[in-house]
């Protein structure tokens, strides 16, 4: 054990006086300041004679994480405590159960939680399992995960002593989980502080450039922000308005992000300056018009950009961030960003989570969207079952999510993330509306599919049939941890019940045929099928995904010729005098049936269709069809599956888009006619400044069929872009 210096003792007393200075929380009794001062004594015995990479004692690094908790984010000596021994489990002789008895259980949770954060990104099965631990912390003290952001804002910090492999690895794991979350707990200087830190250790020539930039401005952005603040500032007093301005640039990284975005150069980011006006001795109830009218004396100095007007107090944050924010046209005709918010709001601005705890009880004070939440998160971490990859990417999607707003028929404002869908909507109205959805009305006017992006703004009226239930690529369409949740609940049940059906299903066909159920002619039947056992079997039986008629030609090992096979239509009807609730999807018969495809889809083999009777048989639709979907709000929608029967063909028709060129149209039709054998019925080109955009109308077999030509074509040099076109008017 190395001894430290007097000059380094001397030191660490110096950092933990000053701790307490800064901490007056730590001060409000004698018996809190001696448990500080016995947290600090055990930390400073246990960790002594180690040493931080950087050659400084490691003691120093959990005062500087009590340091960040108590001043720059505002909680008390309980957090105080337990940052000061937060490694001490992990690193020295001392144990939970020691950390009990000195401290109490309170602090030995806290500490047990920031134990278990310890390394979660060592590998990725690693990562996923503590990584859900860690977030399970948020139903037994959220402090654990602030004292972690904390501890990572220090690490970062101090992080030039790493190898650059681990500085590297340090700061995308920061960027990937930490900064998102401090995010969405509300504590932005440490989000931005972490973000220009990762900047630096990923990319630091960006960094360092636009830093060299921004030092180069500073006299002059000072200079040109005082021009701008005196008219506000008396205009303020003329008012007796009781007020703090401050003014800064934007963040490095929130610099290149725009740069990156807009494909812009550091000198033409227009809004590089910003002005807070933070507004004291305010009533809670008075809040809101005060900051319209503070926004209304600094729109008649300065003209704003009205497409820059944030109203985050009407519609808070979902963690809780409320202020206005417009970007006005500053003397010289330069943009500059103001913020205008109250006391309140800057705490809770400047301290995220921490500061509701101060105003959770005052009259008025609403429950932020931030514990709506960390109620989702709870709610999600009651499932046991639930796979830790999946919760991981679940978790991360909340974390980066931006909101928008929708709202039901009746007004019912709801909060989604930026790419939240129809499905996500249903799903958060109610798990049942979700299950029977099959489309949605916006804004009472045009009727769309359940994977429509929801704009915000937009009021949803939710489609539903009884027919309806939940189908596995809705996985692929939804945002939300609760839809998910809800959808891994219906397919575990569905699963449980085809597995059923299709054990009686097997039993009652190898009775009738007088054939054993036995353990040899169920691998027969796996390994005819090609499934991967005998589970697969039952579910895949049960949900009449498999030939029936194929289980005693594979039971007896007896293989017909393989044929070769294309693809039909067939309803599927039942068999049965009376069905049960397994049975409504009936089964299918093998006998030519009588259908049109509809002209509004145009459906292939291999599509999710539906169909509706008429005299003449069945009109097919897409399942994802505007015009099925308000067709099945007044008639009943049957189930249409695709099956083997002779050759045939089907019309459709792809667009494609590229840079035109000699001999590029014959290439299309040489990869479709020659390589792949399709017949081309039509042919439509249009060219237009080099760039040439084509039809393709022609009979293919299915939808597999059609994904392989537009896959071929898309790797032609100068094809921008392949796509299906379902609406057009072949001739």
């Amino acid at each position: 054990m190395a001894e430290f210096s007097q000059e380094e003792k001397d030191n660490i007393q110096k950092q933990f006086d000053e701790l307490l200075r800064l901490s007056p929380k730590c001060h409000k009794n004698e018996e809190t300041l001696a448990l500080v001062k016995k947290a600090f004594s055990v930390a400073n015995e246990a960790h002594y004679g180690t040493r931080r990479r950087s050659g400084e004692p490691y003691i120093l690094h959990p005062i500087a994480v009590a340091r960040i908790v108590s001043d720059e984010i505002g909680l008390g000596s309980k957090s105080v405590i337990s940052a000061l021994l937060h490694d001490v489990v992990e690193d020295t002789d001392i144990t939970l159960e020691d950390i009990n008895n000195m401290f109490g259980p309170k602090i030995a949770q806290i500490v047990d939680g920031l134990t278990k954060i310890r390394g979660v990104l060592k590998n990725k099965e690693g990562q996923a399992e503590n990584f859900k631990k860690i977030v399970f912390t948020l139903s037994e003290d959220v402090r654990v995960i602030i004292i972690k952001l904390a501890d990572r804002l220090h690490n970062m910090r101090t992080l030039d002593s790493m190898p650059p492999e681990k500085q590297k690895r340090i700061a995308e794991e920061t960027n990937t989980l930490f900064v998102p979350l401090a995010h969405r707990m509300g504590f932005y200087n440490i989000k931005m502080e972490l973000e220009d830190l990762c900047l630096k250790y990923l990319n630091p020539t960006v960094y360092f450039d636009i830093l060299h930039q921004l030092k180069g401005s500073e006299k002059k952005r000072i200079h040109y922000l005082n021009r701008f603040c005196i008219p506000i500032m008396m205009t303020l007093e003329q008012h007796n308005i009781n007020y703090t301005i401050t003014s800064r640039s934007k963040s490095i990284s929130s610099i290149w992000a725009k740069m990156q975005k807009k494909n812009i150069t550091f000198d033409n980011v227009y809004d590089v300056f910003a002005v807070r006006i933070i507004l004291q001795d305010i009533p809670l109830e008075e809040e809101k018009a005060m900051c319209w009218r503070v926004y209304s004396y600094i729109t008649d100095k300065y003209t704003p950009n009205p497409e820059r007007l944030r109203d985050w107090i009407s519609t808070p944050k979902d963690n809780g961030y409320e202020a206005l924010h417009t970007t006005v046209m500053g003397p010289d005709g330069t943009w500059v960003e103001v913020q205008i918010r109250t006391q309140r709001m800057d705490e809770i601005a400047e301290q995220g989570y921490a500061a509701h705890w101060k105003y959770k009880n005052v009259d008025g004070f609403e429950q932020s969207q931030l514990e709506v939440w960390m109620k989702r998160v709870r709610s999600s971490l009651m499932n046991p079952d639930e796979d830790a990859l999946k919760f991981l990417d679940d978790f991360k999607l909340n974390l980066y999510s931006t909101d928008l707003f929708a709202f039901t028929p009746k007004g019912e404002m709801h909060r989604f993330p930026v790419g939240a869908t129809a499905l996500d909507f249903a799903y958060e109205i109610h798990s049942e509306i979700g299950h029977h959805a099959i489309g949605a009305r916006i804004n009472k006017q045009k009727v769309v599919a359940l994977d429509y992006k929801l704009q915000s703004g937009d009021q949803v009226e939710i489609l539903t049939s009884e027919s309806q239930k939940p189908q596995k690529d809705w996985v692929k369409i939804i945002s939300t941890v609760k839809a998910n949740n809800a959808l891994q609940q219906a397919f575990k049940y569905e699963k449980k019940r085809n597995i059923m059906r299709g054990q009686q299903i097997l039993s009652e066909t190898l009775e009738e045929k007088e054939l054993p159920q036995t353990p040899t002619v169920l691998d027969k039947l796996v390994q005819g099928y090609g499934l991967v056992d005998k589970n697969e079997l039952y579910e895949k039986l049960g949900a009449d995904e498999l030939d029936k008629e194929k289980i005693v030609e594979y039971a007896t090992n007896k293989r017909k010729s393989k044929k070769i096979q294309w693809w039909s239509f067939l309803p599927t009807i039942s068999d049965k005098k009376e069905e049960t609730e397994d049975d409504k999807d009936v089964k299918v018969i093998y006998h030519s049936t009588k259908y049109t495809i509809a002209d509004c889809c145009h459906p292939i083999p291999g599509d999710q269709v539906i169909g509706f009777k008429t005299d003449t048989g069945y009109e097919i639709h897409k399942n994802n069809c505007p015009i099925a979907i308000e067709r099945q709000q007044k008639e009943v929608a049957q189930k249409i599956k695709w099956i083997s029967r002779q050759e045939q063909v089907f019309l459709t028709s792809i667009q494609l888009k590229g840079k035109d060129r000699i001999g590029i149209l014959h290439e299309i039709t040489g990869v479709i006619t020659n390589q792949l054998n399709v017949n081309i019925r039509t042919v439509h080109t249009e060219t237009m400044e080099k760039e040439f955009t084509a039809y393709f109308d022609m009979y293919i077999h299915d939808s597999q069929q059609l994904n392989t030509i537009m896959m071929k074509l898309q790797k032609i040099k100068g094809i921008l872009k392949v796509e299906r076109v379902e609406q057009r008017n072949w001739r």
